[in-house]
């Protein structure tokens, strides 16, 4: 049998919070077949009702232009599509843009890296990442690189976990995430590493506020924010002006 690829070697192993590209993108590639799985694991089964919840604030209908960024196998750009909206889903991962092509070849895959988004300024109604701005190195800049390719009045929609509002439950939950879930992983991944940097990256992460704070930073007006599950995940939402 020949011996791995440095690449592949690379996919088996986890990212770390400094956040080099490279590497999340190769842990990426290698979580790619289970990305699904993973992220029901991280929101305790509440994924589907969540995507509900975005769908119903981004409301795409036909005729509407949505960029999501950090798309993985497109279940975040699925029922944007369904909707009738023309939706482009992009990603850094090349793992990820597979399995997306190859579970959901009716949607429009194209790598692009949130830090430099290679679409010309002013071309998206919507600009929308789930569950991947955490995971870039530089995310004021991915909210500034959104902003230049969002119309003008048009919205930025962010989905991120974040941090439980009711202080027992937070408890609980950050409990889950540093001990309960690599445990889980270590029986179900190939790649239980990952899991690890996945659930220090959620902890690591501003909280509401300072999200907001951010976007605003980087032009976006308007910030609002819904939370979901108590604050598992938050919606935040900005318009540029």
């Amino acid at each position: 049998m020949d011996e791995p690829t440095s690449r592949e070697n690379a996919s088996m192993s986890r990212a770390h919070l400094n956040k080099d590209p490279d590497e999340v993108a190769a842990m990426f590639d290698g979580v790619a077949k289970r990305y699904d799985i993973v992220n029901d694991l991280l929101s305790l089964g509440r994924t589907k009702a969540w995507r509900r919840a975005v769908t119903k604030i981004i409301a795409p209908a036909p005729g509407m232009r949505i960029l999501d960024l950090a798309a993985g196998p497109g279940s975040s750009s699925q029922p944007l599509h369904e909707a009738g909206a023309d939706v482009l889903s992009t990603d850094f991962s090349e793992g990820m843009l597979a399995q997306g092509r190859k579970s959901r070849p009716y949607l429009s895959f194209s790598k692009a890296d949130a830090l430099n988004l290679p679409f010309e300024a002013n071309t998206f109604d919507v600009t929308t990442i789930s569950f991947g701005l955490r995971n870039t190195v530089d995310f004021p800049k991915a909210l500034a690189q959104a902003l230049r390719v969002t119309k003008p009045g048009g919205r930025m929609v962010v989905v991120e976990f974040s941090h439980p509002t009711w202080r027992p439950f937070r408890r609980l939950y950050m409990g889950y995430l540093m001990r309960a879930l690599p445990v889980i992983a270590r029986k179900t991944s190939s790649n239980p590493d990952a899991y690890v940097y996945l659930a220090e990256s959620i902890r690591a992460w501003p909280n509401q506020v300072d999200l907001a704070a951010a976007m605003e930073a980087a032009g976006w007006t308007h910030v609002s924010w819904k939370n979901l599950t108590f604050g598992v995940v938050a919606v935040h939402i900005g318009i540029k002006g």
